[in-house]
């Protein structure tokens, strides 16, 4: 969904992992929402963690739409569109 690419794919948490057993995440979010995640290639997927850290990530962009709109993350995907698979 970020890329475009036909590439393998890994599964991305959108509220990370290491954040589910924080007070204000197991209260806010049942187990279902927790594990939501969509599949990106390795690439979107490293610089996603890259650029912003584990708590930016749950509570900023705990949404596929959100990560698609963030002006940081769509410049590099639309890079990665253009470049040759590996």
């Amino acid at each position: 969904p970020c890329c475009q690419r036909l590439l393998p794919l890994t599964f991305h948490h959108l509220i990370p992992k290491k954040v589910h057993r924080r007070r204000r995440f197991a209260r806010d979010f049942d187990q279902a929402s927790l594990n939501r995640g969509i599949y990106i290639c390795r690439d979107c997927h490293r610089h996603i963690h890259g650029t912003y850290d584990e708590m930016r990530l749950a509570s900023d962009f705990s949404s596929s739409a959100a990560l698609l709109h963030d002006p940081v993350l769509r410049r590099h995907f639309q890079w990665l569109s253009r470049q040759r698979r590996r």
